[in-house]
């Protein structure tokens, strides 16, 4: 696997787990407003997208047309004006999580991608196939990695605000 790929996951998890391992249960599941997720809804959805990545990255590599895919600017993704739906697939779920649960969960796919990533024999071949991303149109495949940690730097402003957010109306007791 990339090891400059292994980094930035490795360096936006922890900025992650720094962000949600203080927060109690009731802080975690509070959602900002009846239209917009919990920081537990987002470290869901996080999961599910770590999963939907391996799988997308997975099925590119089975298709048996190379090529070279157009980069694209996934940087994109950073840019929290441009609002994006997620796609049902990675929505997440309305139960309530419990923290140390969540960071069991978190630690869990991640392992489960960074293996997925090592299995990969011939790593220049992610660059020679694309899958459609459904923010990005055909995305090459390392970009798709790139993205997981741009994704998960998006989501870590956002859990900023609503940190933010409850702290300044006392919510965070």
């Amino acid at each position: 696997m990339m090891l400059i790929a292994k980094d930035h996951l490795d360096a936006t998890r922890a900025q992650l787990l720094q962000e949600i391992h203080t927060l109690d249960d009731a802080a975690f599941n509070d959602k900002p407003s009846a239209h917009s997720w919990s920081v537990a809804q987002i470290c869901h959805h996080l999961v599910l997208v770590e999963g939907a990545t391996s799988k997308a990255i997975a099925w590119g590599l089975k298709a048996q047309e190379q090529s070279v895919p157009v980069r694209k600017n996934v940087q994109l993704i950073l840019d929290r004006t441009r609002k994006l739906q997620a796609p049902k697939i990675v929505e997440p779920t309305e139960e309530p999580f419990k923290v140390h649960a969540m960071l069991d969960l978190l630690a869990s796919t991640r392992t489960k991608f960074i293996a997925f990533l090592q299995t990969i024999e011939e790593p220049e071949l992610l660059a020679k196939h694309a899958v459609k991303h459904p923010a990005l149109g055909d995305l090459p495949l390392d970009q798709w990695i790139e993205q997981v940690y741009l994704h998960e730097q998006r989501h870590i402003e956002q859990i900023r605000e609503i940190v933010r957010t409850f702290c300044s109306e006392g919510k965070d007791d």
